[in-house]
């Protein structure tokens, strides 16, 4: 079917001083761009080159064609759709400034073109008081992706009625596509998980073979790892199992990184798991990947030893430059772990793995042994003296050989998370 089009365009080509201005109406033109964009994100990836191909034919023929041709609304709404499709912004500007005859309705012209500016958030109300009355012709699916994309940040679900109405006037095309990937970012950055999985359902079912599905990708594996004790994990396995093997893997390696970098270590050992599982003889890489994102998650376990040995073992050979620095971060933040306090004679305190005094810290809370106040208030509760914890007004004294080494830690670990927080963004 594609040839057909690919034909259809070579025939406009040869023509393209028009002999016969009716089969080059612009609103045909259009009619086969949009075939060949559906045709992209079902998964037709040659037809990228007659994507480009058409865009470029459709705006010279919007360009050189008489004015008059505008009379017909169908080709006013070609030239919409146009600009609103990839096409080049300039042209409708174009278009808009030799329309004397009033052919363009300046309300959606500005529209369009502030959005396509870049300032779309500006004009939502005019566009919301528009939709509706455009919805239902040929422009109203556009119309409801700008519309959706110009309120996403101030209201989003009004965002999402947009998406939806997109989607459900424009099944299976670019625009439901283009929809679905906009709609589960909006859901996971409004925390709307519910909406998120049935996005991401919806998106899995019909569009895995787009050329944006990367993107969709990285939206589920967001939303999976910030969700994942709401989402669960039966719930990913049923949306990745509409991917096949080399897909499902590399979701797990992503949502392994992911998971790992913002601490996750359940879930990061668990992708990690996963991803090793679906390797096949041979694949090394999603191996090395695998344990890569599994000792980084280890690093703030017991076993902390075993993880760092894990981690030099891992050939840098086989990683790229940003997974190397992760690696490399969480080997700096392993010896800081596992490197003994010193005092500033240079002896070594006790190890954090050997055996507390009795009364001094395992009869303190977990997560506050290794406060300094929380060490102060052991040793007191060991004399029998006051709790300062409790006390109203609690006058921490600390060591200042402790301090020095806190000091000297917390600097370099400033170091590794602003890595890490960049690695993240």
């Amino acid at each position: 079917m594609l040839g057909v089009v690919f034909a259809a365009g070579l025939g406009l080509a040869a023509s393209a001083h028009g002999r016969d201005p009716d089969e080059l109406a612009p609103y045909k033109m259009i009619r086969s761009l949009q075939f060949v964009q559906d045709s992209v994100v079902l998964g037709d990836h040659s037809a990228m080159e007659m994507q480009r191909f058409l865009l470029s034919t459709i705006d010279e023929r919007l360009r050189t064609a008489d004015a008059s041709i505008y009379a017909d609304p169908r080709n006013v709404d070609a030239a919409l759709v146009y600009a609103m499709s990839g096409g080049n912004p300039e042209t409708l500007e174009f278009l808009v400034r030799r329309d004397v005859a009033g052919h363009f309705d300046p309300r959606i012209t500005d529209a369009v073109r502030i959005y396509l500016g870049g300032r779309g958030s500006t004009n939502a109300r005019t566009l919301a008081e528009i939709f509706p009355e455009y919805r239902n012709l040929a422009i109203g699916p556009y119309l409801a992706l700008v519309s959706a994309n110009s309120v996403l940040r101030k209201d989003p679900k009004l965002a999402l009625s947009y998406f939806d109405w997109a989607r459900l006037i424009a099944p299976g095309t670019i625009i439901e596509e283009a929809a679905l990937r906009r709609s589960i970012h909006a859901a996971e950055q409004n925390g709307m998980v519910d909406r998120g999985v049935t996005y991401s359902t919806l998106y899995a079912r019909r569009f895995l073979h787009s050329p944006y599905a990367s993107q969709f990708a990285d939206l589920f594996v967001r939303l999976a790892v910030e969700n994942f004790e709401n989402i669960g994990e039966a719930t990913i396995l049923e949306i990745l199992s509409f991917m096949d093997v080399p897909r499902r893997r590399e979701v797990y390696l992503r949502m392994a990184r992911l998971a790992a970098i913002s601490g996750k270590e359940r879930l990061a050992t668990l992708a990690a798991d996963r991803a090793q599982t679906l390797s096949g003889e041979g694949e090394e890489v999603p191996k090395t990947l695998a344990d890569l994102y599994s000792g980084l998650a280890s690093i703030s376990s017991s076993n902390v030893g075993e993880a760092m040995e894990r981690l030099i073992a891992i050939p840098d050979a086989e990683l790229s430059a940003k997974d190397r620095a992760l690696k490399e971060a969480a080997r700096v933040m392993a010896e800081e772990v596992l490197r003994p306090p010193v005092t500033t004679d240079g002896a070594e305190l006790p190890s954090r793995t050997a055996a507390p005094a009795a009364g001094l810290i395992e009869d303190i809370p977990e997560d506050e042994r290794m406060s300094p106040t929380a060490v102060d208030a052991g040793r007191a509760r060991q004399s029998g003296g006051p709790d300062t914890r409790t006390a109203e007004t609690p006058q921490a004294t600390t060591d200042p050989a402790f301090d020095g080494y806190v000091a000297s830690g917390r600097s370099k670990l400033d170091a590794i998370d602003k890595l890490l927080e960049e690695e993240g963004s």
